[in-house]
């Protein structure tokens, strides 16, 4: 049976820029580097920086991305201080909780969001989407 998410393994096409945005920008802890790759943590996160020849910097065209949790005191420093660094905002936020959705260097979706999915759950529940079930907890 699982047990959780183990870790999230990004290809990159240069090292250098994605290791000072994710380690200076978004301050995850590095943990380990290589000549073609990074280990950073988040407490309950294991991110692999991993560079890959064949990673194109064009973000995909689908809503598959990865979010970060941020404490609402926090959320607008750290949005203040991606617009600073001029990163690309990819999309508005359109759900509960405080969220800001943007590009890392190499087009990857991202996403810093206020909220866990209880209160997402209770959002939902005022408002539900179309077709949406909700299933008793187990």
């Amino acid at each position: 049976m699982l047990s959780g998410f183990n870790h999230l393994t990004l290809a990159v096409t240069e090292l250098d820029p994605s290791v000072v945005f994710y380690s200076e920008l978004l301050q995850l802890r590095l943990e380990a580097q290589w000549d073609t790759g990074a280990y950073l943590s988040l407490p309950g996160l294991w991110l692999c920086l991993s560079v890959d020849p064949l990673r194109k910097k064009t973000p995909a065209a689908d809503y598959t991305h990865y979010a970060f949790s941020i404490g609402a005191q926090d959320f607008p420093v750290l949005v203040a201080r991606l617009k600073a660094a001029q990163v690309v905002s990819w999309r508005d936020n359109r759900s509960e909780g405080d969220s800001f959705y943007f590009l890392d260097p190499d087009g990857h979706k991202l996403e810093i969001h206020v909220g866990d999915l209880p209160s997402r759950l209770q959002a939902c529940r005022q408002a539900p989407y179309a077709g949406m079930e909700f299933f008793p907890a187990s």
